[in-house]
């Protein structure tokens, strides 16, 4: 069976930090790019960071420049979002996908260019 499983989230203060998994089963994603996604209440889905296959990562979310970073471990076949300085704007469902093209993107279309979907992690930042 093919799985994307997102774990790591949680409930954590303001200026706190969380690191998230994504853990791929039935594939590997070593020629895959692999993004990041979130989705907050009565908000529209939004990527934020994206790594491609050869290792390059694409920041797509200013409000998280500097203070998320994104790495994989295809030895894990495992891709992990390091998310520092948590802020309450920051509470979303965090989603991984994965790109067959290797290369990263995020359009409106996200649902469509990319290929597997976690069921996402919850990210409360809150006091």
């Amino acid at each position: 069976q093919l799985q994307l499983v997102e774990s790591g989230g949680g409930l954590v203060q303001p200026g706190g930090s969380l690191r998230l998994s994504c853990a791929a089963s039935g594939f590997t994603l070593d020629y895959y790019a692999i993004g990041w996604f979130r989705q907050a209440p009565g908000k529209e889905r939004e990527g934020v960071l994206c790594i491609s296959s050869s290792g390059g990562s694409t920041n797509y979310a200013d409000s998280v420049k500097g203070r998320f970073t994104i790495s994989r471990d295809n030895a894990k076949n495992t891709v992990y979002l390091q998310m520092n300085s948590l802020k309450p704007e920051d509470t979303a469902i965090y989603y991984c996908a994965v790109r067959r093209t290797g290369v990263c993107a995020m359009t409106s279309r996200s649902a469509l260019i990319y290929d597997y979907w976690g069921q996402g992690t919850q990210v409360t930042v809150s006091s």
